[in-house]
């Protein structure tokens, strides 16, 4: 396992949390490797009753390493990226996630696979993928307008401007907005109140919620994986992401 994630499962609940706290836990390759492994074996581990999803640091995650991502971009459906959404995607567990700090790209689309979601005050999320010549991912194209509506999914998906924790609890990604202090003890609580529940008729709750959209969402991964695999080859795509980084130079 990479030390980019750490693992930990305590009373059922499987923390794993996003390590890169010098990049604001911005995901590399190995990271999409370690987390879609880490997801698969809790599905076959009766020991995991919970999965709860963290960013170290004061950040959930910026979203990919550009750097890395650019050296290792996503070619298919296998692509660490990819099998990571999957895994998240079908899990059979509740998937809770704690959010401090950015989220951005993948960290705000993963949030709609997930099952109970806190966020702090100062939390800010973002999907800029338009502002980088690139096309929506993580199935967020029909989930985000089935939760947000399609006004507002079009406002946060077409601009991809930053939005705060009020916004994101109106569009429906998180649950709960808690003070930056508190988000530790409120998740753990979260997620011990499920590991609690009778675990087949709560795993049961959750396929019964999210089965009659699995095939739309599966075929949402796949569609976006295709466009965003192409998009990175366009020249508005390397456009973007040169003067993104030569911006951040």
């Amino acid at each position: 396992m990479s030390d980019t994630l750490q693992t930990t499962l305590d009373d059922g609940v499987l923390s794993l949390t996003f390590n890169r706290p010098q990049k604001k836990n911005a995901f590399t390759g190995e990271m999409y490797d370690a987390a879609a492994w880490a997801l698969n074996d809790a599905d076959t581990n009766d020991a995991v009753r919970v999965v709860l999803l963290t960013g170290a640091g004061g950040a959930f995650t910026a979203g990919n390493d550009l750097k890395d991502f650019l050296e290792n971009p996503p070619t298919g459906e296998d692509s660490p990226v990819f099998r990571f959404l999957r895994a998240l995607a079908h899990h059979s567990r509740p998937v809770v996630a704690g959010v401090d700090g950015v989220a951005v790209g993948i960290g705000t689309t993963l949030l709609l696979h997930c099952d109970y979601v806190v966020a702090t005050e100062r939390a800010v999320f973002s999907m800029p993928f338009v502002n980088l010549g690139l096309s929506p991912e993580g199935a967020s194209s029909v989930l985000l307008p089935r939760v947000a509506g399609m006004a507002l999914a079009s406002e946060l998906l077409m601009f991809g401007e930053p939005f705060d924790a009020p916004t994101a609890l109106r569009a429906g990604i998180i649950n709960q907005v808690v003070p930056e202090a508190s988000l530790a003890e409120v998740i753990q609580k979260r997620a011990a109140a499920l590991a609690a529940k009778p675990v087949e008729s709560l795993r049961l709750t959750k396929r019964l919620l999210r089965e009659p959209l699995r095939p739309t969402v599966d075929e949402a991964l796949s569609r976006e994986g295709t466009l965003f695999v192409q998009r990175l080859g366009s020249s508005e795509a390397r456009e973007a992401f040169n003067a993104f980084l030569s911006k951040k130079k």
